[in-house]
């Protein structure tokens, strides 16, 4: 019974039991790595998380004065230095758009591929341009399944219908019209403001017509 167990006993059971004491010995080891853990978290990520959120502005100072080159250096260096960090994924994502600018498609690829943000329009947008990026490279099929995967993620009123948008212009660069034709239908459908302001329906009309064999 409970009440029969003395110090004495327990220490008794933890000498002779094995299971006993591996049980007794794993949890130790799991109470102090949580512990080890928040105290990271607390003392040493934290801070620096914070501290990241400023690293990428002056890379964005360089690029709004044109100064790529400069801009791609000093977000290189930042993107090291916080690397896992929320300001340094966000700093990746704009090293890439940099590299994009710099016309080095493959390498700004690269860096979105490793961007992790919580941060959903940052995760759109780095699945976006990385589809801006193939479609420069002028590999159209991969572009448009790109964009309808940034679309997709998560449906909205600017996103989505700007990313279908650019799906259904690669579709027609490897003239797939009906593919064209159905993203835009869904644009004039899901999203008539956008539909309206960017002329899809002309759009619409020139890849149905192409899809029934016009000219």
């Amino acid at each position: 019974m409970l009440e029969d167990i003395t110090g004495e006993e327990l220490k008794r059971q933890f000498k002779t039991n094995k299971v006993l004491r591996y049980v007794t010995i794993g949890v130790g080891v799991l109470v102090i790595a949580i512990l080890g853990y928040l105290l990271y978290r607390q003392f040493v990520w934290k801070p620096a998380n914070e501290k990241s959120k400023n690293s990428y502005w002056e890379g964005l100072n360089y690029a709004a004065k044109d100064s790529t080159a400069m801009a791609i250096d000093y977000l290189e260096s930042e993107v090291k230095k916080y690397d896992g960090k929320v300001g340094g994924e966000v700093a990746q994502f704009v090293l890439a758009r940099q590299l994009m600018t710099n016309k080095d498609f493959k390498g700004a690829i690269k860096h979105l591929e490793g961007v992790d943000v919580e941060d959903t329009y940052v995760s759109i947008m780095a699945v976006g341009l990385h589809a801006d990026c193939l479609s420069d490279m002028k590999k159209y099929e991969d572009a448009a399944n790109k964009y309808l995967e940034a679309a997709d993620m998560i449906e909205n009123e600017l996103t989505t219908p700007m990313y279908l948008m650019k799906a259904g212009l690669c579709a027609e660069e490897i003239k797939n019209f009906p593919k064209a034709a159905e993203v835009y239908q869904r644009i004039v459908d899901d999203y008539p403001a956008y539909s309206g302001q960017n002329k899809i329906e002309a759009l619409l009309a020139r890849a149905s017509n192409k899809k029934a064999g016009g000219k």
